[in-house]
């Protein structure tokens, strides 16, 4: 048997080294149309800030290691340009003698990744003007910056590439700008919760244009004009697309195979494409979202490889199956770590679901333990069945650990009150007796029991302010003389009970605190002496960050209170 790879990075790799795992006897042929395989494209940009010294460390394999070990014909700058179904072999081209050749295939498999976007307008061949996707790409900025060394730097776009690279620019000392037609960062993250990285992102000197649409460049001396579209222009010393990547698929598009999304490659859940001799994997293909169940572009390396292994099974006759991707990520900002896996609120709403959040703010350890720090969680679920959907966390430590046991939860198919029986490591060191995690379970269970009911950020500005309704401050005087919602009267948790008399149960009562948990048990007081009342998710924490763009303390007393 001969199998043909196209594309070299994680898929691609993965399924040679697992085609030889599988079959010592395969003819495996691999062409990288770049000079590199197996290369780490979310290390580039951490290279280009000088965080990664060595060139080498970005690739995991070269060429000749990968042949001495799993006997794959490796032929970088080698770009495929056309498949013969008929004939079962693929046209190749030389990129260094411009020769051409046909390679024979008995089975082919497509990695050709994504490619940068690149809108159609003026200017983006400027020199200044540069995609960050390859390594090559990598090298020609890292080149740029030492040898021309600008001063600014304008980002067309605040996607994962464009945060990492924004990061990685301002520590080399340029001032950098963010522009993107969106009004928020990070769209896998809900507008609220992505507040919280806009705020780091300007703590630390990044300028965010958020909601402005770039037109195309123009030269400018020695950097490059910024086209907005009816503004002022911005100029910059150089500019970096980062608007986003599209699926490569036009090999398989002129061989005529069936695509999805965006021009995508379809694939079956044993990644075969509509011809049972070719497979697909990658950023280039159309997934099954495992949430939804619907199709979607989940352009991520650890996707990728998941389906290399997968077609490389069914290529040498097994039965292996995708089960559709999640799409769990994370991404260091500055100081601050934000992840998210599954749907976000808004997704999930798009996808018809019902859906719901808690918003809890709970430290990352024992708050006993010193070095403690806040995280914000939005663990998002489906009202009725409870089933998890979704979250996001930001926060300083202990983020990673926290999004990977619900990326788990959510695809075992576990439901919010589940969360609490979790049984999860505990040292003080490391984490609470009732972990972050078993706490959105509680807070979910609540709102699914009726235990408590709770009002949201978006519904703040709503609630009259004309006395029908009481707007209740739970926190200490000091904590409210620091700052407070409009029309919420201070009442603290702790002498509650002295003054009911002095509140109308005929009233709705709308209750806040620095973290939703002093709010939370009063929230049960009030409930117990004939008051309808709501929780106010998040606490005032998570409003003051998200609408005063303010970093959520570093730590909090067990009680919520900051330190």
């Amino acid at each position: 048997m001969k199998v043909v790879i196209v594309g070299g990075v994680a898929g691609g790799a993965t399924a040679a080294a697992r085609l030889r795992r599988l079959d010592e006897n395969a003819e495996i042929v691999l062409f990288e149309r770049s000079g590199f395989i197996s290369y780490a494209n979310c290390g580039l940009p951490y290279y280009i800030g000088g965080v990664i010294e060595d060139e080498a460390e970005l690739t995991l394999q070269t060429p000749e290691r990968f042949y001495e070990r799993f006997r794959v014909q490796v032929k970088v700058r080698h770009e495929v340009t056309a498949i013969d179904r008929a004939a079962h072999c693929v046209e190749v081209r030389d990129l260094d003698s411009g020769k051409t050749f046909r390679e024979p295939y008995d089975k082919l498999l497509l990695a050709p990744g994504a490619k940068p976007t690149r809108p159609a307008m003026a200017g983006t061949g400027l020199e200044g003007v540069f995609t960050l996707r390859t390594v090559e790409d990598t090298l020609r900025i890292r080149r740029f910056v030492e040898e021309r060394k600008p001063r600014s730097a304008v980002l067309a776009g605040g996607g994962f590439i464009g945060m990492e690279l924004a990061e990685n620019l301002r520590e080399l000392g340029l001032d950098v700008t963010i522009v993107q037609k969106p009004r928020q960062l990070m769209t896998p993250f809900d507008a609220d919760m992505a507040a919280l990285i806009e705020s780091e992102m300007r703590a630390h000197g990044v300028a965010l244009r958020l909601g402005h649409t770039v037109e195309g460049f123009a030269p400018a001396g020695d950097g490059v004009q910024v086209l907005l579209q009816g503004e002022a222009p911005l100029t910059a010393g150089m500019v970096v697309l980062a608007i986003g990547v599209t699926p490569d698929s036009r090999l398989a598009a002129e061989a005529g195979l069936e695509l999805g999304l965006r021009g995508s490659i379809a694939v079956n859940d044993r990644m075969q494409t509509s011809d049972p001799d070719i497979y697909a994997v990658g950023d280039a293909v159309q997934v099954r979202h495992a949430v939804t169940g619907q199709p979607a572009l989940i352009a991520l390396a650890g996707p990728a490889n998941k389906q290399g292994r997968i077609a490389a099974d069914n290529i040498c006759g097994g039965d292996s199956r995708y089960r559709g991707s999640q799409g769990s990520s994370v991404l260091k900002v500055f100081g601050l770590t934000a992840a998210c896996t599954g749907l976000n609120e808004t997704a999930a709403r798009r996808a018809g679901l019902d859906a719901d959040a808690v918003i809890l703010s709970p430290m990352n350890h024992a708050g006993y333990y010193p070095g403690g720090s806040v995280l914000t969680m939005k663990v998002v679920f489906e009202r009725g069945s409870g089933r998890l959907l979704g979250a996001q966390i930001v926060g300083r430590d202990g983020v990673d650990k926290r999004i990977d046991v619900l990326a788990a939860a959510i695809h075992g198919g576990m439901t919010g009150p589940g969360l609490t029986e979790l049984d999860l490591a505990y040292a003080p060191p490391y984490a609470s007796a009732k972990d972050p995690v078993n706490m959105a379970g509680y807070l979910i269970e609540n709102l699914l029991t009726g235990k408590v009911r709770q009002f949201r950020l978006e519904d703040l500005d709503a609630l009259p302010r004309d006395g029908s309704v009481t707007l209740l401050d739970a926190r200490t005087p000091g904590e409210y003389s620091c700052g407070h919602a409009e029309g919420f009267r201070n009442l603290p948790l702790d002498s509650l009970r002295e003054h009911l008399g002095e509140l109308d149960p005929a009233k709705p009562v709308y209750v806040m605190c620095q973290s939703g948990l002093r709010s939370y048990l009063a929230c049960r007081i009030l409930a117990q002496h004939g008051f309808t009342c709501y929780n106010f998710a998040g606490g005032y924490r998570f409003y003051e960050a998200v609408m005063q763009e303010r970093r959520p303390g570093g730590a909090v007393f067990p009680c919520g209170m900051d330190r």
